[in-house]
C-alpha cells in the first residue's frame, strides 16, 4: 500500500506542499485482519528521519506478525509542536481506518530511535481521549498509544544530559526554560502512561544512556511496568543492530516483550 497522507489538504503550520510539508504513514501490512500495529518513528535529531530505522524496523515487525506504519513527520525547519501533532494524528488516523488496514484499534504502539524515542515519549505522556463533537472524524480518536518501544531514546531535553542538536532543532538556540521542561519527558509520565520497553548502550557517545534510566525511573515511581535493556558498548543509531553480536539481542527480548502485551 503507498503512503497514506495524514492531513490531504494540508497539514497544520504547513509552509508548502512539499513531500516534507506533508505528515504521511507508509503502511506495511501483515494479512490476516484484526493485527496489532505499531507506527515506526525514524530518529534524526528532528532534523532528518534515518531509513534504516524505518522501514527495515517494520519488516522486522511484519515477520513477528506485526502490522506496520513507518511516520514522515516534519522535522527543522519545523519546530515544536509539528512533529507531536504529526504523531498524534497517525495514531487517530490509524484508529480511524483500522478496518481498511486490518489492524485492531485497541492494540496500536509506537516505537522510536533517538530523536524519534523522544517523539514517541512525547506521545506517550502528552496524548488526549479525542473530540467526540470534532467535523473531522478523524479526531474524534484518542491520541493515547497502547505501548512504547523506546531505542536509545532522547528523552530530557535539560542538561547535562540533553542531547543539544535536537533540542536546537525542536525549540530553537534559546528555548525558554517553561519550554524545555515541558518537552522533558521524565517529567511527565504518570500512573497512565503505556507499558514500556527500553534499550540503549552504556557508551553511547552521542545520547547519554542517563536518558532512558531516569525515564525507567520515572516509570517505575508510577508504577508503570516496563523492560530496561542496558548493553555493554555499541555505536548510538545501531537500528536492528544486526552486526553486533551481543547488542542485536534487543530484537528477541522486545519481540518477547510485546507478545507479553498481547503484540502477536
Amino acid at each position: 500500500m503507498s503512503e497514506f497522507l495524514l492531513w490531504p489538504a494540508g497539514a497544520p503550520y504547513a509552509k508548502g506542499d512539499s513531500e516534507e510539508d506533508c505528515p504521511a504513514i507508509t503502511p506495511y501490512l501483515v494479512d490476516g485482519g484484526d493485527r496489532p500495529a505499531v507506527i515506526v518513528c525514524p530518529g534524526g535529531g528532528y532534523g532528518t528521519r534515518a531509513f534504516h530505522e524505518g522501514e527495515p524496523i517494520a519488516q522486522w515487525l511484519n515477520r513477528l506478525g506485526i502490522s506496520a506504519f513507518v511516520l514522515r513527520y516534519r522535522v527543522a525547519p519545523y519546530q515544536y509542536p509539528c512533529a507531536l501533532i504529526d504523531v498524534q494524528r497517525a495514531i487517530r488516523t490509524v484508529r480511524h481506518e483500522a478496518k481498511t488496514f486490518g489492524i485492531d484499534p485497541a492494540k496500536l504502539g509506537l516505537l522510536g530511535f533517538s530523536a524519534g524515542g523522544h517523539l514517541t515519549a512525547n506521545a506517550g505522556t502528552s496524548y488526549d481521549k479525542g473530540n467526540k463533537e470534532a467535523e473531522d472524524e478523524v479526531e474524534r480518536h484518542s491520541s493515547r498509544p497502547d505501548l512504547l518501544v523506546l531505542c536509545y531514546p532522547v528523552i530530557t531535553l535539560t542538561d547535562p544530559f540533553a542531547h543539544a542538536g535536537s533540542r536546537e532543532n525542536l525549540l530553537g538556540k534559546e528555548p525558554e526554560l517553561r519550554k524545555v521542561e515541558q518537552l522533558s519527558n521524565e517529567l511527565n509520565v504518570t500512573e497512565d502512561t503505556p507499558p514500556t520497553f527500553l534499550w540503549h548502550t552504556s557508551d553511547d557517545a552521542a545520547v547519554s544512556v542517563e536518558n532512558s534510566l531516569i525515564f525507567a525511573s520515572a516509570l517505575s515511581k508510577h508504577n508503570v511496568l516496563f523492560d530496561l535493556h542496558v548493553y555493554a558498548k555499541g555505536r548510538h543509531g545501531l537500528g536492528l543492530a544486526e552486526d553486533e553480536a551481543h547488542t542485536n539481542s534487543w530484537i528477541s527480548a522486545c519481540a518477547s516483550w510485546l507478545a507479553l502485551n498481547g503484540f502477536k
